[in-house]
């Protein structure tokens, strides 16, 4: 059976690995689907989402030179993530519109990668700032 890039299958999961689980496609054929392609929010144990031989719907994503299939699970699903949900201040506070509230920590299983990596690049320059800040008073008082 001849598999196209960007058709939908059946399959059945055979394996599974720390970065993957290899599917057997009805009607012929198997690939991988990356521990990314798993699911839409983050995936750190792939057991937690999947078991052998269980049947899941794939979507062929790639075919290399060598003839490896590259599948996604979370691509062959028909509802992708849901929608975000609207800001928190939306219709209200109108009269404070600079009232600072504190933003409400989301566990990782449900942030994107872009959450993630927006947390780290803060959490990042508020610690090189306190080092600068630290570094100058140190410097400053050498001075004098």
């Amino acid at each position: 059976m001849q598999l196209e890039i960007g058709k939908i299958y059946n399959g059945k999961v055979k394996g599974i690995t720390q970065y993957g689980a290899f599917v057997d496609i009805e009607g012929g054929g198997s690939g991988m689907v990356h521990i990314s392609e798993i699911a839409n929010a983050y995936v750190s144990e792939i057991r937690d989402h999947l078991t052998e031989n269980q049947e899941v719907k794939v979507k062929v994503i790639g075919i290399n030179e060598a003839g490896k299939v590259s599948l996604s699970i979370k691509k062959a699903v028909e509802n992708p993530a849901p929608p975000r949900p609207k800001r928190q201040n939306d219709g209200q506070n109108r009269s404070k519109p600079n009232v600072w509230e504190p933003k409400k920590q989301t566990p990782p299983s449900e942030m994107t990668f872009e959450d993630m990596m927006s947390r780290f690049k803060q959490s990042s320059e508020e610690r090189m700032c306190d080092l600068k800040r630290s570094t100058d008073r140190k410097n400053g008082t050498r001075r004098k």
